[in-house]
């Protein structure tokens, strides 16, 4: 069974983490029918989309056709089953171009309010994540035992 998740950010295609991405790419460009605050945030410049609904802007990205594999992976990369880690929650979509074609409900990778501190922002809140946002991008370190093969 396939689902469509919605990619804001580093799992869009041509960023950072699209490698984790199988899916299949839906035409166009997509914005949020609800505002969301996005942010860069910490020293890693990681964008969140924060789950606050009616703050922030129409964010702006990318939706997939994914499958339980590609799925699974994507949860794995975004750590939903820590407590900093993302949630996967449904939000409703529509096309950036032609929003009279109707809304979809997809799934999206949203942190928590609490973990959020204005703080930690170093950018934000944006409408989209940009080419020049996954710059300052900085990856997850690997654990000892998945770094360098000896």
């Amino acid at each position: 069974m396939s689902q469509l998740v919605f990619v804001f950010g580093t799992l869009k295609e041509g960023f950072p983490n699209f490698a984790t991405n199988k899916g299949a790419r839906v035409g166009g460009s997509f914005i949020t029918v609800e505002r969301y605050p996005l942010y860069l945030v910490g020293e890693r410049f990681s964008p969140w989309l924060i789950h606050a609904a009616g703050e922030g802007e129409r964010v702006v990205g990318q939706v997939f056709k994914v499958d339980q594999v590609t799925l699974k992976a994507m949860d794995v990369l975004e750590r939903i089953t820590e407590p900093d880690g993302y949630r996967r929650v449904a939000i409703d979509v529509e096309e950036l171009e032609d929003a009279s074609k109707g809304r979809l409900s997809v799934h999206a990778y949203v942190k928590d309010r609490e973990l959020f501190r204005r703080s930690d922002a170093q950018l934000g809140p944006l409408r989209e994540y940009a080419h020049v946002h996954a710059a300052l991008y900085r990856s997850r370190a690997l654990p000892p035992q998945c770094g360098s093969l000896q």
